[in-house]
């Protein structure tokens, strides 16, 4: 798109959405949001960029190609599912630990490294599609 005031405003608007997309991500295990929503507004965030900058552009942004980001993300899913068989509970069963080297640190949780699996898995896939059909163009 050849447009002054989207390439001027997007880089912004992008990095904010990104922003508020990893806000979403991890306010998500406790109330709503979550992975899911997080990653579809950080994919949304590439793909409004890819339309005002280029492919070539978005594609340097993500440093990373999409189908290694979503593979990463589904061996973290997969890896939270496993930590509970670990521990004799059903597979994707959360499982808390409270560190004690850390007495400010609450807790760790598989719930969120599941979260952060399936974030990544939606960025990597919807960034994907979106780039496989900016090419088409």
């Amino acid at each position: 798109m050849n447009s002054l005031i989207l390439r001027t405003a997007v880089p912004a608007l992008a990095g904010l959405m990104l922003l508020f997309s990893i806000y979403v991500l991890l306010r998500g295990h406790n109330e709503p949001g979550g992975g899911f929503i997080g990653g579809l507004i950080g994919a949304s965030a590439f793909a409004i960029y890819t339309i005002a900058e280029g492919l070539a552009s978005a594609r340097r942004a993500l440093i990373v190609p999409p189908i290694t980001i979503a593979g990463v993300g589904l061996f973290l899913a997969a890896i939270s599912g496993i930590v509970s068989l670990l521990f004799g509970d059903a597979f994707l069963t959360g499982q808390w630990w409270f560190p004690a080297f850390n007495p400010d640190l609450k807790y760790f949780s598989s719930v969120v490294l599941f979260d952060i699996g399936v974030y990544l898995v939606v960025v990597g896939a919807i960034s994907g599609i979106a780039f496989a059909l900016e090419e088409r163009e």
